[in-house]
């Protein structure tokens, strides 16, 4: 049973899967190619199968040999990520990150994070998936997913790093056309820009000081991505909804103008999604910690008032 725990066996199986020789499984692991071939041959006799067709132009791994890697490459992300918590005070983030999160959020809020991680860990490489689609952290390998408005039931683990606003705005020319009294009673006989990816979003509640209105809304174009929405809506086709972090820059230089600013919708939450596992390696920790601060920052700018007009 000991021999089938041996994690160094794992380790120079899955470098021959991904290097593609044993020759170069050697050459990335600092030893000997008859070293690899010993301590792979070893794991197939401790298995009783074959894990690698051999010849003399290349390595082919079987039909075992492929879920076993799958198998292994688990068992071996969760020993890092328990190492990593252990030694958390002096073992430097390593390797590489591979993360997720929605189009837009990404582009305006994530990215600069990964900048001011870039250079606080340079050792470091990250592999970015900005997607509106919720990925499935485990069979895609991904290390973090960054969750945007409400979290659906799943067996991931969670960190709750902000809040968003959900705003709703216009083009000046479209909100010029809009009549002096609007509000959201008037919603469904307006057009509005429509976002595919906000499933399930069929209503929206408004509030203000305790009166709400619950309405449907009148999409005249419906887009699949969120920036595709947001470019719509720049063009003056209608009214749109969308989180503070994506349109308040446009609200402040004038390209955008804020409709019942008075009213407001459901906030949502900012999480920090992670695989199913006790620990989480040091790598992925640096960096949840960077985004936080960034939305501590940003919840202080958007506690000193919205910028910008509104109608």
């Amino acid at each position: 049973m000991a021999d089938l725990l041996n994690l160094n066996r794992l380790v120079y199986f899955t470098t021959v899967m991904e290097a593609g020789s044993f020759t170069s499984a050697a050459d990335r692991l600092g030893v000997a190619k008859a070293v690899v071939s010993h301590q792979v041959s070893k794991l197939e006799d401790e298995l009783g199968a074959t894990l690698l067709q051999r010849t003399t132009r290349r390595v082919t791994p079987t039909e075992d040999g492929r879920l076993f890697y799958d198998r292994a490459m688990i068992i071996l992300r969760e020993a890092e990520a328990a190492y990593g918590e252990i030694s958390h005070g002096a073992v430097e983030p390593s390797g590489t990150l591979r993360l997720t999160a929605p189009l837009d959020y990404g582009t305006r809020v994530v990215a600069p994070v990964m900048a001011a991680y870039l250079k606080a860990y340079p050792q470091m490489r990250v592999e970015a998936i900005f997607d509106d689609a919720v990925s499935n952290l485990v069979d895609e390998q991904i290390d973090l997913g960054i969750r945007v408005g409400w979290l659906a039931d799943s067996s991931n683990q969670a960190r709750r790093l902000g809040t968003i606003r959900q705003i709703v705005v216009a083009s000046p020319t479209f909100a010029a056309s809009l009549p002096a009294d609007a509000n959201p009673n008037q919603a469904r006989s307006l057009a509005w820009v429509g976002n595919a990816q906000l499933r399930g979003v069929g209503q929206w509640l408004f509030s203000r000081n305790g009166e709400t209105v619950l309405t449907e809304l009148n999409p005249v174009v419906v887009c699949d991505k969120s920036p595709a929405a947001y470019a719509c809506v720049l063009a003056g086709i209608g009214l749109g909804i969308f989180p503070d972090y994506a349109v308040d820059e446009d609200i402040a230089g004038g390209r955008l103008v804020r409709i019942f600013a008075q009213w407001t919708l459901p906030t949502g939450g900012i999480h920090a999604v992670f695989p199913p596992a006790r620990f989480r390696p040091a790598k992925v920790r640096a960096f949840v910690e960077l985004l936080a601060a960034a939305e501590r920052k940003r919840a202080r700018g958007v506690a000193r008032g919205d910028a910008g007009h509104s109608t």
